[in-house]
């Protein structure tokens, strides 16, 4: 990170050394001001977009990316790092609510600062003097752990809606309590006119930092769950077995895996505990003579739930995939001690097994804390990642077309009996597999069958 410090401020050195001002601006400086490593460093420069391109266009590994430039944005490839370097501006009118209508640039920060989010993310810091530039108390407000919005948070809100979101990130993430007019502006209108793929990219943010069982609790206090995950808002108030799940209801169960968490999780995982238990709202039963509850096939149903959502979201394939099969396999992991062999095999090497795993983890230290299954498969996944590699397949399906077989499914559902017993030492070389595919070859031809 030292280097990308270093690469920050000969950039901003850069911008002086031309005759302009420039500083670093937003949430390097929030991150800075509490001892954080920066993850990124913005800068804010009097500087217009021509004079940008001129200074760091294309010399010495230098590289300017201007797609953002008719809003006076444009990144900045210097000293092997991207920067977001900006031109000081006021905005005029957001008709899509996120870009402004037309914008004006300036000279001095304070109006640039006006059209910031929070006051924890609008202030400026030249890196050589090391003075912060701070309009609107910022730095009081980081000492109180408090994000307020900018000037009216109403109109704030209304010149981008994801930045109702991104609040809840930032105080989920920052441990920040929220200031109460900001908050008020929130819940007088949670709507979210965003498109969904950047609600799908700020979801990821939130899932995958720290908070997410945090940012979670206060989307559905907000009422921004049910504008943009309704399936998920609909969890609250469904009841549990009070025997499995003392902790409540399939909600606060959900709240409680991601609060469980030992750290952040990958994107994949993330989206798996938040719909895992999607379907229990829509399978629920209680039978009215015993309050008995029970969700019959809220695994499969799950699964079809949470594609039909994160396609919604527009996430790729591969996640819509991965995140299905994951809620879909997510009650099968329970059995996986009374399996055959080969088919814990199968389930152990399967490459959504460690997130499979943790899931079942989370699972059960939101709920009834037992923790066997979990323990078993650990000890057979650490034994197999010790093991040799598997041994090769003894016959294939050219085997079984020259006995007779015609192409087709058939050919799969032997193959798949023979690496069983293949994996179960019950057959141990290719005469014995032959024979014992002879076998259920003729078997399933019988009469009857």
């Amino acid at each position: 990170m030292a280097l990308q410090v270093e690469a920050a401020g000969g950039a901003v050195d850069e911008l002086k050394r031309r005759g302009f001002k420039a500083w670093w601006v937003g949430g390097a400086v929030r991150d800075r001001l509490m001892r954080r490593e920066p993850a990124e460093y913005d800068i804010a420069t009097t500087a217009l977009p021509d004079d940008v391109e001129e200074i760091f266009g294309g010399e010495g590994g230098c590289r300017v990316v201007t797609a953002g430039r008719s809003f006076g944005v444009q990144m900045v490839r210097y000293g092997g790092f991207w920067f977001e370097i900006a031109t000081l501006r006021r905005d005029h009118g957001y008709s899509d609510r996120r870009h402004p209508d037309s914008v004006e640039y300036g000279k001095e920060p304070r109006a640039d600062a006006e059209r910031r989010d929070f006051t924890v993310n609008a202030m400026y810091e030249d890196p050589v003097t090391g003075e912060v530039l701070d309009f609107f108390g910022g730095r009081i407000d980081i000492e109180n752990r408090v994000l307020k919005a900018v000037g009216v948070p109403g109109e704030r809100f209304g010149e981008d809606h994801l930045r109702k979101v991104r609040l809840v990130r930032f105080a989920a993430q920052l441990g920040f309590t929220v200031d109460a007019a900001t908050w008020e502006a929130v819940l007088e209108d949670p709507a979210l006119d965003v498109s969904r793929e950047r609600i799908r990219d700020e979801l990821v943010r939130m899932l995958t930092g720290p908070g997410p069982g945090t940012a979670l609790g206060m989307l559905k206090e907000s009422g921004m769950l049910k504008v943009f995950l309704p399936e998920v808002d609909r969890l609250a108030g469904v009841k549990q077995p009070p025997e499995f799940h003392p902790e409540g209801d399939v909600f606060v169960h959900t709240v409680l895996m991601f609060r469980t968490a030992a750290k952040p999780m990958d994107e994949l995982l993330a989206l798996a505990v938040l719909l895992h238990d999607v379907g229990k709202a829509v399978c629920m039963v209680e039978d009215a003579g015993s309050g008995r509850i029970g969700f019959p096939e809220h695994d499969s149903t799950g699964a079809s739930l949470a594609e039909e959502i994160l396609k919604r979201l527009r996430f790729s394939n591969r996640t819509v995939d991965a995140v299905s099969e994951l809620v879909r396999g997510h009650m099968r992991i329970k059995d996986a001690p009374k399996m055959r062999r080969a088919k814990q095999v199968r389930l152990i090497t399967d490459p959504l097994f460690p997130r499979h795993l943790e899931l079942h983890r989370l699972d059960c230290m939101a709920s009834h804390g037992k923790l066997d299954v979990y323990n078993f498969l650990a000890g057979e996944y650490r034994a197999l990642q010790e093991a040799p590699p598997e041994p090769e397949r003894l016959i294939s399906g050219n085997d079984l077309i020259e006995m007779g077989l015609v192409p087709g499914p058939l050919i799969g559902e032997v193959l798949t009996e023979i690496r069983d017993l293949q994996l179960e030492g019950a057959v141990t070389d290719r005469a014995s597999a032959l024979a014992k595919a002879r076998e259920i070859v003729d078997g399933r031809a019988r009469p009857g069958r």
